[in-house]
């Protein structure tokens, strides 16, 4: 699709600190578009985005690439922490979960592959590190969702997926210990999240199994480590590395 931008400067932004090389893909969470643009363009509201993709396809540029935008907050992948001085962050406009998480229409999907296209023409992103705001900051946010059409996008030559049959074993959850959970621990931490192996599957692996889930498993968000999960995993590390 033929991509047109319209620029919608925000006032939210400072100097970067490194040359980006990440991608982060969030959605708005407000009711409307038009409320999700007014508060990133608010400098009281001291958010933004580089940005903004409607669902009828308009994308709009808040924020220069060469400027670090306000979008991911406290975060973390592959080692760096507060990784804002190191991405580009895209918003997509979608009420989210708190007022009715619903598909992406395909106007806006075909908008988000053109413009991460339009972008990787500027700057060298790898894609493992096209990721969305629940990867960076699992604890804290849950977008773009469960919803988002992540196999799709890396059809595209966008991101990585992968799939597998299940892995033989009893599920993994909440207060297990022993070698399996290590090992599931050390994978995602290889993956980029923040999860330190330590053999005890306590909250935060949890909330960095149920991120996980919702870019790459989809048809399973509970934060409980399966057969699926754990093969999954193992099979996006293969097309990561």
């Amino acid at each position: 699709m033929t991509l047109t931008i319209i620029d919608a400067p925000s006032p939210n932004f400072d100097a970067r600190t490194k040359v980006p090389d990440m991608i982060v893909l969030h959605y708005t969470g407000m009711q409307t578009g038009e409320a999700a643009l007014a508060r990133l363009c608010d400098p009281e509201a001291r958010v933004s985005s580089h940005y903004l993709v409607e669902e009828d396809g308009r994308v709009f540029r808040l924020v220069a690439e060469e400027r670090r935008a306000w979008h991911a907050g406290v975060s973390f992948w592959k080692g760096e922490e507060g990784v804002n001085h190191a991405s580009i962050g895209i918003e997509i406009v979608n009420p989210g979960h708190e007022f009715g998480y619903r598909a992406f229409p395909e106007s806006q999907v075909a908008a988000v592959i053109a413009l991460v296209a339009d972008i990787r023409t500027r700057w060298e992103i790898e894609d493992s590190r096209i990721i969305g705001h629940s990867d960076v900051a699992p604890a804290r946010k849950q977008d773009p969702g469960e919803l988002f059409p992540w196999k799709r996008l890396a059809e595209a030559g966008h991101g990585v997926w992968a799939e597998a049959d299940p892995a033989p074993g009893e599920p993994l959850s909440e207060g297990a210990e022993g070698v399996g959970v290590f090992a599931l621990q050390a994978g995602l931490t290889r993956l980029g999240y923040d999860c330190a192996p330590t053999g005890k599957f306590d909250q935060n692996t949890r909330e960095v199994v149920l991120a996980f889930q919702r870019h790459w498993v989809q048809t399973r968000f509970d934060g409980v480590a399966d057969g699926l999960t754990r093969a999954r995993l193992m099979a996006v590390l293969r097309a990561a590395s």
